[in-house]
């Protein structure tokens, strides 16, 4: 299980890890449940998914507290799923999502995670917690003969159309479960509010009006009281072909989150987690609990905070979670049929709240800049149509803005020396007309790449002078497009039998130049100087001497040397 997620592990520590399992197991069942009922299939495969999955990310995950399972950011993903292809089909996008995982993290794509731009995650992750706290209205309202549809639209009319059918039963134990989830944690932050605002609402409807509010057993059957039962789904090219995109999103949505939570606790804990690995543990989860009918998971970011600010130590924690969870199931499944769908909702509803990353939302649209519109647009994506194309299109966006923001980066200056000719250089003399005829200085300023190669080959394709220095130390690096560019104007030079000399070359530029083939079309070592005063030296040399008779400037100190007559003095 190990590595040094056990560094320094104690048998003290054992009692640390097993308080904070039952804690978070005990938090973990009614949203296992609640999880399982808002993606379109029934409580049971919630808790399996929560018993299975949260114990082998722990054993096999990157993190020391991350705890695993169903989560409600999977929640509109897997209901579209499940009402396009059906449950069985459900599970295996989640088996071929944990490959997608599995690969991710044995190909060490771990950090590539972390450039997914915030604004994109952002939206997505507030149009998520919308669908989830839209979906619980018709449970918090009571409301009959609902019919789940993919869209977030659809969902609203068919709302509306049965908005006849409200039970003010089901709309008072939701309200007496909200006011519990708002007021324990406010009274006493150790009592396990999601497990009191089940409990209570459950008693109050047996209590006093039997059979007046749809429960888990009167819409589901209840839940058995056994462990889930071994399946290998069968497996058809034709139907596994269908279902590699809904896989992949799951897997991307699962890597994001399981990341982000790692993250978190990484912030809470001051641990560091092993990215690659943490994909690796989430893809061998994904893999295994479908098999026992489980729903994907991922890492869940509220009970890992839970499970470290109960005093976890070790992966332990998550696997005693799992036990707990189990335990429950095996114990106490056939009370679960007596709990009200009514009192469900408000749990979930809390999850979207808390998920809802408002006040970032607000912080980024307030901005009014390109990120703001990345995050609205994937924010309505996500709302009104669905997940993958919110952030395949949000990511898009964002890359055109960041390619239009890096292109306007690149300055491309003509430059001499200073006034007082001590070897630096500026841009100021050409405002007062000087320049030479023969050497012409450019200094390059940014990135040269695709984005930015179009400005740098406008501002060199008119230049026409002998020698061609180009100042390159503040270029950090060069894609094939600018390499392209930069070739072609050097074959300008060339075939006008000019120079081209540059300076400051860096590392990564120096080794496109030199596998293009444009470090010898230049010259070689004998025109890439590391100092721009080595390379004007050099091109001094270079430049024809008759010409500088009577040459009104002096922009070289060397320029009296050159001329045959007095040089008069600079306009």
């Amino acid at each position: 299980m190990g590595g040094n997620r056990f560094a320094g592990y104690e048998r003290k520590d054992v009692l640390k890890d097993l308080t904070a399992g039952i804690i978070v197991g005990i938090v973990a069942i009614p949203l296992g449940m609640a999880f399982a009922i808002a993606s379109g299939v029934k409580p049971e495969y919630g808790l399996y998914t929560t018993v299975i999955a949260g114990i082998l990310i722990a054993i096999f995950g990157g993190s020391r507290f991350q705890i695993g399972g169903p989560t409600g950011a999977f929640i509109p993903l897997l209901l579209a799923i499940s009402i396009a292809y059906g449950y069985e089909n459900l599970l295996i996008a989640g088996l071929l999502a944990g490959i997608f995982l599995l690969l991710m993290g044995l190909f060490r794509l771990g950090g590539l995670i972390k450039y997914i731009p915030r604004p994109v995650t952002i939206g997505f992750t507030s149009g998520i917690a919308i669908i989830i706290f839209t979906g619980q209205l018709p449970g918090f309202l009571g409301l009959k003969d609902m019919e789940k549809h993919e869209f977030f639209h659809e969902n609203m009319l068919e709302m509306i159309h049965k908005i006849g059918t409200m039970n003010m039963y089901s709309v008072l134990i939701a309200l007496i479960g909200l006011a519990l989830l708002l007021l324990i944690p406010r009274i006493n932050k150790k009592v396990p509010a999601l497990l009191v605002a089940i409990v209570i609402p459950t008693v109050i409807s047996l209590w006093f009006f039997p059979g007046k509010v749809a429960t888990i057993g009167s819409v589901y059957g209840g839940i058995p009281q056994s462990l889930p039962p071994f399946k290998i789904p069968t497996l058809e090219i034709d139907n596994v072909m269908n279902l590699i995109g809904p896989a992949f999103a799951i897997a991307v949505l699962g890597g994001i989150e399981s990341l982000l939570s790692a993250v978190v606790a990484d912030g809470m804990s001051g641990k560091r987690h092993n990215s690659n690995r943490e994909l690796i543990g989430q893809g061998i989860a994904n893999i295994v609990t479908p098999l026992f009918g489980g729903i994907p998971a991922t890492g869940a970011i509220a009970r890992t905070a839970t499970n470290i600010k109960s005093g976890a130590v070790s992966p332990l924690s998550g696997i005693f979670h799992g036990v707990v969870v189990l335990g429950t199931l095996l114990l106490f499944a056939p009370y679960a049929s007596y709990i009200p769908i009514a009192a469900m909702a408000p749990i979930l509803m809390m999850v979207a709240w808390n998920m809802s990353e408002r006040h970032e939302f607000l912080a980024i649209l307030k901005l009014k800049t390109g990120d703001s519109l990345v995050l609205v647009i994937t924010f309505m994506l996500t709302v009104l149509f669905d997940l993958t194309t919110a952030v395949e299109i949000g990511l898009l966006l964002a890359m055109v803005l960041f390619v239009s923001r890096m292109g306007k980066q690149l300055e491309v200056q003509k430059s001499l020396p200073d006034e007082d000719h001590r070897g630096k250089m500026s841009s100021n003399p050409l405002s007062q007309g000087n320049d030479c005829p023969q050497l012409g200085i450019y200094t390059i300023d940014g990135p040269l790449f695709f984005g930015a190669a179009h400005q740098f080959q406008k501002e060199l394709i008119d230049s026409k002078p002998r020698v061609l220095l180009l100042r390159m130390g503040r270029v950090p690096f060069i894609d094939a497009t600018g390499q392209n560019h930069l070739q072609e104007i050097i074959d300008q030079f060339l075939r006008k039998d000019g120079i081209v000399l540059i300076s400051g070359l860096k590392g990564q530029p120096l080794g496109v130049m030199q596998k293009s083939g444009l470090y010898d079309k230049i010259g070689g070592s004998n025109h890439i100087y590391q100092h721009t005063g080595e390379a004007l030296n050099a091109g001094l040399t270079l430049i024809n001497k008759e010409r500088c008779h009577g040459c009104p400037q002096r922009i070289f100190k060397e320029c009296t040397n050159f001329a045959t007559r007095p040089i008069k003095e600079a306009q």
